[in-house]
Order: C-alpha cells, then sequence, then structure tokens
C-alpha cells in the first residue's frame, strides 16, 4: 500500500503542473486576443510561439499523468490481491 500512496503522490503533482499549465495557456491566449485586435504583430508572433510552446508541454504532462494513472491502477490491484 506504500507503494500505492507514493504513486497516488506523484500523480497528484503531475496534477497540480497540468493545471498551472492549463490556467497560464488561457491567459495567454486572452493576451493573443487583445494582440489581435491591437494589432501587434511582433508581440503577437511572440506570445504564439509560447501558447504553442506551452500546448507541447501540457501534452506531455497529460501522456505523463495517464502513465501515471495506469500504474496507480496496477499498484492498487496489486495491493488488493495480497491483502
Amino acid at each position: 500500500m506504500q507503494m500505492f500512496n507514493r504513486l497516488v503522490n506523484e500523480q497528484m503533482k503531475t496534477m497540480e503542473k497540468l493545471l498551472y499549465l492549463q490556467r497560464e495557456l488561457e491567459r495567454c491566449q486572452e493576451i493573443e486576443q487583445e494582440l489581435m485586435i491591437m494589432q501587434e504583430e511582433a508581440e503577437l508572433e511572440s506570445i504564439q510561439m509560447e501558447i504553442a510552446r506551452m500546448k507541447k508541454e501540457l501534452k506531455e504532462i497529460h501522456r505523463i499523468f495517464e502513465l501515471q494513472t495506469e500504474e496507480v491502477i496496477r499498484s492498487y490491484q496489486a495491493s488488493k490481491i495480497t491483502c
């Protein structure tokens, strides 16, 4: 059960990263909309690159979270078998 608790703790940390990154992405997208309205091309390109980077990072965090979920499930099932 100790392994299960450790895995859940790691997964919670990943979820915190994921939620933080989603909030930052939303904030950048709002800035992007404002820059589009203001027609600030140089700054717009910069924020669009940042958004693309964040989306890529978010995708990777989602993948890690899914792997952690599978590991948590396996650990829980294994602990149920030994009990």
